[in-house]
């Protein structure tokens, strides 16, 4: 049994992030498991994801559970890394019984490694003993496809942590060695991934078959989420004195999103959508911590909160300033334009997505131009006096026409901006932020080929052409090669996996540049058996590839219902 420490205050405040911080937990281990949250990005990046406060919150409310933070370094780190101790005790990794790596974005993958690497620990999960953590993962990335570090990770966590973590520690602490606890957990606990029980299996060109099982464990593994958002919503457990969200108190308004974009994967692994009531959202206003004075609204399409006009107004009565994460160029009301100005929110963002309406209804964004113009309008008329706008390239049978067309809807959008920018006498700024389409498993566009670097970089320079001289537009555009690594971390297998695990220690550039990757970056077959389909989320296979096709033809899809749709077969069982 590993040794217990006690938890002092002069250990903890050996960690110089403490010193500004609110509500951290601050308790003995005492016998407790030990767990280290390790988020694979910097603090402020870790400290600025809802998901991974609240589940540092969950855990830390076990009474045989105390949960310390760890975050890689900041950027730019040290090559090697520094061994990764927790913020709150400054305890090395190895002191702990379980990490729990918290995984929002793919292109964390390469920190797993550097940060087990620093610790000492070895890569292989095969490899780590019983005097070794066991490592374990979540986060959304995980749920989307957790294959390339299948080899790395003992246990994934497949879904919302409310619903698992309770099922999860019971089989966990009923004892027993590491082989046996990961044979129960895989076995007995819904939502829990052990790859080394899942054999995969490939043709003799290559191509990927299916898993063979080497234990008594599900054919595939189900998401395991809440039918019913809790009464209390994810909301910031620790206030941070530093970062993009240090003024906020984040509070969590919805799961999902109702539109079905084909291009989404959030969308429809979080399916259906749910949202907070209004009586939840206000106590949670009444809840703040005394001194707050803004609130940072969350939700991937806050807008559609059905009770957001009166939430906005109870706020203002409150004298509280909102914050949101995100909001649709057709869903902001009166109410809603009335609390950004009451907010002093300076830069509103839209995202249009595509130039063309042919594109935006391909990707079933139910969005026209005379829509979003007139949103611009909006805005800069009620006093915000900067936009930004998010577009993709790249996609799918994108052509010449529709890239150029992204150009000239920024030219419109800026005179409507200038018009209504006049009667104020002061001009702001239209960003423009391209990003490359990657295509994701659990959405449409999983079949659809990732578009070739030269490809990118062309459809970027001739933007950069249209729009660089145009006066205050200023263009940015995430880089092509960060792009390619992204789409095969998202859908790659073990083989990726393994190639990463061989890449990491010379640094990111070039390593997804070789021949071994490029059948993961093209078009798949109808039929081909994916590896990251070990999970289920529910969605029926034959709605997704439907929905490609519609897609090819730009055909538009009502949108995901709460209740009384079974078209993509997640709600069919509940419903029925």
């Amino acid at each position: 049994m590993k040794a217990r420490h006690r938890l002092s205050d002069a250990d903890a405040l050996r960690a110089e992030h403490l010193r500004g911080e609110r509500g951290t937990v601050r308790k003995g281990w005492h016998g407790r498991r030990a767990v280290a949250l390790v988020y694979p990005n910097s603090y402020v990046v870790g400290m600025g994801n809802l998901g991974f406060q609240a589940v540092y919150g969950l855990l830390n409310a076990l009474d045989d559970v105390v949960c310390e933070r760890v975050f890689a370094p900041d950027p730019p780190a040290p090559n090697p890394w520094p061994a990764p101790r927790s913020l709150e005790s400054g305890r090395p990794l190895t002191d702990f019984d379980l990490l729990a790596f918290s995984i929002a974005f793919e292109n964390d993958y390469p920190s797993v490694l550097a940060l087990l690497a620093a610790a000492g620990l070895p890569l292989a999960a095969e490899a780590r003993t019983e005097a070794h953590p066991l490592v374990i993962a979540g986060g959304v990335a995980c749920w989307i496809n957790p294959e390339p570090l299948a080899e790395v990770v003992d246990a994934f966590l497949i879904g919302e942590a409310e619903a698992l973590l309770p099922s999860f520690w019971a089989a966990y602490d009923a004892g027993g060695t590491r082989s046996e606890r990961l044979r129960r957990l895989a076995r007995d606990v819904g939502g829990i991934y052990v790859p080394r029980f899942y054999r995969p299996e490939y043709r003799s060109d290559g191509v990927f078959t299916g898993y063979r099982l080497l234990a008594d464990v599900p054919q595939r593994v189900a998401r395991v989420h809440l039918a019913q958002l809790s009464a209390s919503p994810a909301a910031t457990h620790v206030q941070t004195a530093s970062g993009p969200f240090s003024a906020d108190h984040l509070v969590e308004v919805s799961r999902g999103c109702p539109h079905g974009c084909r291009f989404c994967a959030a969308g429809y692994v979080y399916r259906p959508p749910r949202f907070h009531s209004l009586e939840t959202l206000s106590a949670s206003l009444d809840a703040v911590p005394p001194g707050t004075r803004r609130i940072g609204l969350v939700g991937a399409a806050v807008s559609d909160l059905p009770d957001l006009d009166a939430l906005c107004r109870r706020a203002q009565a409150r004298r509280l300033s909102l914050g949101f994460s995100s909001f649709r160029a057709d869903g902001i009301s009166d109410a809603l334009l009335s609390s950004l100005v009451h907010s002093r929110v300076k830069t509103a963002t839209i995202a249009p997505e595509t130039g063309s309406q042919r594109l935006r209804d391909a990707i079933n964004k139910h969005l026209s131009e005379a829509t979003i113009l007139s949103a611009a309008e909006r805005l800069v008329r009620a006093g915000i006096a900067n936009l930004k706008l998010y577009f993709m390239i790249g996609l799918p049978g994108e052509t010449e026409a529709d890239v150029a067309a992204i150009g000239a809807l920024v030219k419109r959008i800026k005179e409507r901006f200038l018009a209504a920018s006049r009667p104020r006498g002061r001009l702001g700024t239209i960003s423009v932020s391209l990003n490359p389409f990657v295509p994701k498993p659990f959405t449409p566009l999983q079949w659809a080929a990732m578009a070739s670097p030269a490809q990118l970089k062309e459809k970027i320079r001739s933007l950069h052409k249209t729009l660089g001289p145009v006066a205050n537009v200023r263009l940015s555009a995430g880089k092509a090669r960060l792009a390619i690594s992204q789409a095969l971390l998202a859908r790659g297998d073990r083989r990726i996996g393994a190639l990463l695990c061989r890449r990491w220690p010379h640094g990111d550039p070039g390593w997804a540049a070789t021949r071994d990757t490029a059948a993961f970056l093209g078009a798949r077959h109808p039929d081909d058996a994916f590896p990251w389909e070990v999970i289920d989320h529910g969605i029926q296979r034959d709605y997704l590839w439907e929905e490609y096709r519609r897609y090819l033809l730009g055909v538009l899809s009502p949108p995901c219902l709460p209740v009384g749709c079974v078209r993509c077969g997640v709600c069919r069982d509940r419903d029925a």
